[in-house]
């Protein structure tokens, strides 16, 4: 649509208010269709991860379920699948050991959807760094293949870090490749400390950004420093977790722990 232009005569004045209203109420009509996707993103990340941190799995499955039904009709917004490969993970996680093949399959959907991300773009910070989360829980289930994947899993990580160094995310995820087969015997590495230092000043929440991380980094500090005696540090930080989210329940058990 041309919103501006003139044109000589009487009707000068009604043309005129009659072009700039249809263009401010296209530019309202956008600005409504932008805010309402930030929107949806937001309650989308609320919703995954309320379901994930009250262990929920029946909330989860019906997300994973709306989320590719969008992504089928083409009703979803760019970031749906993006969403629907963080609702995988967590569904993976809580399945676990007890429902394998689900949660293999789940780490390999959150993986495949990924890919296509990162496939139209190369530095989507976040898309690399949830994959390498996905890629290394997946070895665990596929020991023939469970070293291509950790390396494909290194890779993704370290296209994220030269992009995003600073990034919370980012840092959680090397904290915890760090903390991979270490011992309570053995020093915290500095890693998680920065990731849960660099969660403590940034949003809790955002639309534009995916909002987890920061209790999962919280507990992570907790409970390492449950397990190396430090039961003040490891109060400070479960508190922190349930302050950021109340109803998590790994770390309520974690709190209750230091308690006996």
């Amino acid at each position: 649509m041309v919103c501006e232009g003139g044109m000589p005569g009487e009707n000068f004045n009604a043309l005129f208010n009659g072009l700039f209203n249809a263009c401010l109420a296209v530019a309202l009509a956008l600005t409504w269709v932008t805010a309402s996707f930030a929107q949806e993103g937001g309650d989308l990340q609320v919703q995954i991860l309320y379901a994930y941190q009250t262990q929920d799995l029946n909330q989860l499955l019906e997300i994973k379920q709306n989320l590719n039904n969008a992504l089928q009709t083409g009703k979803a917004s760019g970031a749906a699948r993006y969403h629907l490969a963080h609702a995988e993970w967590r569904l993976a996680t809580l399945l676990g050991a007890t429902r394998k093949d689900q949660a293999q399959k789940a780490l390999q959907e959150c993986v495949d959807k990924l890919e296509i991300l990162i496939d139209a773009d190369k530095t989507s910070v976040e898309s690399l760094t949830l994959q390498s989360i996905c890629d290394t829980e997946l070895a665990n289930f596929k020991k023939v293949q469970a070293a291509v994947l950790r390396s494909h899993a290194a890779d993704r990580l370290s296209e994220a870090r030269k992009i995003a160094p600073r990034n919370p995310r980012v840092r959680l995820v090397l904290a915890l490749s760090k903390l991979a087969g270490t011992s309570p015997r053995e020093p915290i590495p500095r890693e998680l400390g920065e990731a849960a230092d660099a969660f403590e000043h940034s949003p809790a929440t955002s639309n534009e950004t995916p909002g987890w991380g920061h209790a999962e980094t919280y507990l992570r500090y907790g409970h390492e420093l449950r397990l190396r005696g430090d039961v003040l540090g490891a109060r400070n930080w479960l508190e922190k977790a349930l302050i950021a989210a109340p109803d998590f329940k790994p770390a309520q058990v974690e709190l209750a722990l230091l308690g006996r």
